[in-house]
């Protein structure tokens, strides 16, 4: 680690009532792949992790994640937490296009270059926050370093290297398609994207017009190329930190996701398929997330005396024990929470809690 850079910015957001700006501060680190860029907030705590955050294709740590830590409910975590946003090179703000030729890191390399991350803040233990590549890359991450991850919410995460098929179709639409309507369509579902939203509009134009356009399409590649991390219920390759998986219904990961569910420690694994959340439920449903978040870190010894609102007084109940193609899960619950009523029934015990919101 021969170059460190730091600068001191404030970031621009809303303010709750009384609360003052939080001041952020951005370092550039050195790594056997190249620089990477992160993002620290907050003072850290001496007997509590940091929250690593890591973000999609297409994105860099503020379209990705600002509406989710901006907002209000969860100002009760990030005041417990400090927090570091891992920007992929050449993804942060104002990254100069890498010159032609240029070998990006694949995303296991992308995962090595976190302990550098680590080692520069002098953090041992991190709860890590992924969507899409970035939960990958945390994932792999996991995989190298299980005793300096203490959980993981890992957002449309696909676990798995592209086959055949995937590969052609993936041609085919390099063929019809733009990068950019490419990594639109691994964002969002085709329902939002036909419906043209103000959301979908908005990173829409961030995508199109990105300056960095160049750099964006290595990292798209990078993820297309990703190797399969190989999980295996029972085996030796495994996530050994709690898990909660996150994912929209009708989301273009649905399917991986569940089949990552499958293959995961029941024990440690926590399923949150959410209603109405298209693609990018941390986008579009950040009060139903940041509340499954605050039950995540009470789950693991954090935050027992937080105040649940939202989920709590929605919950409603239909547990019903569900079995998955290997029969392994005959003892999971389905959790399923609507506005309708504020009764839970009892059920089944299980070991993973499948939660549709």
């Amino acid at each position: 680690m021969a170059e460190l850079q730091e600068v001191q910015i404030t970031e621009e957001k809303p303010l709750l009532p009384g609360q003052t700006p939080e001041a952020a501060k951005t370092h550039s680190v050195e790594t056997p792949y190249g620089s990477v860029t992160f993002t620290v907030y907050g003072t850290p705590k001496p007997t509590r992790p940091a929250i690593l955050t890591y973000h999609d294709v297409g994105l860099n740590y503020k379209s990705c994640f600002q509406p989710l830590f901006q907002f209000g409910d969860m100002q009760e975590i990030i005041q417990n937490f400090v927090r570091v946003h891992v920007d992929a090179p050449g993804m942060e703000e104002g990254a100069p296009v890498f010159p032609l030729g240029y070998q990006y890191p694949s995303l296991d390399q992308l995962a090595d270059m976190i302990p550098c991350v680590l080692q520069y803040l002098n953090f041992s233990t991190i709860i890590g926050v992924g969507v899409g590549a970035g939960a990958y890359i945390l994932s792999r991450y996991a995989l190298n370093h299980p005793d300096t991850v203490e959980g993981l919410v890992l957002i449309n995460i696909d676990p798995n290297a592209k086959g055949w098929m995937d590969w052609a179709a993936h041609k085919l639409t390099g063929l019809t398609s733009s990068i950019p309507e490419m990594i639109l369509g691994h964002l969002f579902s085709q329902e939002e994207l036909s419906g043209n939203s103000e959301l979908i509009q908005k990173y829409r134009n961030i995508i199109t017009h990105a300056p960095n356009l160049d750099n964006i399409e290595l990292y798209w590649n990078s993820y297309n190329n990703r190797r399969d991390l190989n999980f295996e219920r029972g085996g030796d390759i495994t996530l050994k930190c709690p898990v909660m998986l996150v994912v929209g219904d009708q989301a273009p990961h649905e399917d991986a996701v569940v089949e990552c569910n499958s293959k995961l420690d029941p024990t440690q694994t926590s399923f949150l398929k959410m209603a109405d959340s298209g693609g990018q439920p941390q986008l579009t449903q950040p009060g139903k997330l940041t509340e499954a978040f605050k039950y995540f870190l009470q789950g693991m010894g954090y935050m027992a005396s937080s105040c649940m609102t939202r989920l709590s007084r929605s919950r409603t109940a239909s547990l019903t024990s569900a079995a998955s193609i290997d029969g392994n899960r005959s003892r999971s619950r389905t959790l399923s929470q609507s506005s309708e009523s504020g009764t839970l029934s009892s059920g089944p015990p299980g070991h993973t809690m499948e939660v549709s919101c």
